[in-house]
């Protein structure tokens, strides 16, 4: 073999090696790639799943809260015992006092009932008067602000709320006189003031 030759095939060598040294590299590359991209992908899962469990948490904790925060709302029935009105219980909670708050104009002191009983001696006089002048056969509806107390397991509640007592009235009563009839009583909206009350007795009336 001639120097020529030689050097040629040595050249060769030394390319073949340095080709083989270059995808050597590549599959290290691609191998470290590969790595990196499992860790990613194993890291994404990681975070996703503790997001699936922080989530699935949060909507049992709020329909544990939506549950306790159901049973403890007190709902008012109303029952008619002649022109009284009552409160009536359920099976989840004893009742307490009742406070019942009249419009200002009508001259009458807020009422209290441990019996959970709207009295219509309360209020029928200050009615009656305030609706005279007109016909006989009237209808209408009185505005009071409402407080229900009550218990929720061992903790003590309230509910509060303006509540309409729908009223006719009628000629022939004794001595002439004009009969009030209670229909019964209903929600008009929740909360409320006396201020609220005064202003809807302004517009019934």
């Amino acid at each position: 073999m001639s120097e020529q030759d030689k050097i040629d095939a040595a050249a060769t060598q030394a390319v073949e090696k340095a080709e083989a040294a270059a995808t050597r590299r590549r599959w290290i590359n691609l191998g470290e790639f590969v790595a990196v991209a499992g860790l990613i992908i194993a890291a994404v899962s990681l975070w996703l799943s503790w997001h699936d469990r922080r989530a699935d948490e949060a909507d049992k904790q709020a329909e544990k809260q939506a549950e306790a925060s159901e049973r403890s709302l007190f709902v008012v029935k109303t029952a008619m015992r002649g022109n009284d009105v009552t409160i009536a219980a359920d099976d989840r909670h004893a009742l307490g006092d009742i406070t019942v708050t009249f419009p200002t104009a009508l001259g009458i002191s807020p009422q209290t009932s441990p019996t959970q009983t709207i009295a219509e001696g309360w209020y029928k006089g200050a009615l009656l008067k305030a609706t005279d002048g007109g016909a006989d056969a009237q209808e209408g509806k009185l505005p009071v602000l409402m407080t229900v107390n009550y218990m929720d397991g061992d903790q003590q509640r309230a509910t509060t709320g303006i509540y309409d007592i729908v009223w006719r009235t009628k000629g022939g009563g004794l001595l002439g006189g004009r009969s009030l009839k209670v229909v019964g009583m209903r929600l008009h909206e929740r909360g409320g003031s006396q201020k609220r009350v005064d202003a809807l007795w302004a517009v019934k009336k």
